[in-house]
């Protein structure tokens, strides 16, 4: 039973590290944290075919980083924040990790004496 939550939450992270490799989704999620968008006015600033941005937020809803609210022809595309916060905490892990491993070296660093300036020229 634990085992399967794990994997279903590591498939999860994958779906949304995914998403945000590319950059164009990346451009979408920021434009939509800014405010709901349309999917045309998601594409102007892109220059791209509507089909091709459909497919970025096909890629992105899978993860679970957006909801279309469907208002009769018009979509209207908002950002859900949920699996970015997953994200957030699995770097966060790493944050952690590699903060301790640097203060370790700091200490190292301190309790070394100077190297010797020899010949070094006033």
């Amino acid at each position: 039973m634990v085992n399967r939550m794990v994997n279903r939450s590591a498939r999860r992270l994958d779906r949304t590290l995914r998403a945000l490799a590319h950059s164009t989704r990346r451009s979408i999620l920021a434009s939509v944290a800014r405010e709901a968008s349309t999917v045309g006015e998601l594409a102007a600033p892109f220059g791209a075919s509507l089909p091709a941005i459909s497919r970025h937020l096909r890629v992105l809803e899978r993860a679970g980083l957006l909801r279309r609210d469907r208002h009769g022809r018009e979509h209207l595309i908002h950002l859900v924040a949920a699996p970015l916060e997953e994200v957030a905490g699995w770097v966060e892990t790493y944050r952690s990790f590699w903060e301790t491993r640097l203060d370790r070296l700091a200490e190292l660093l301190e309790k070394e004496p100077a190297p010797s300036r020899k010949g070094a020229k006033e």
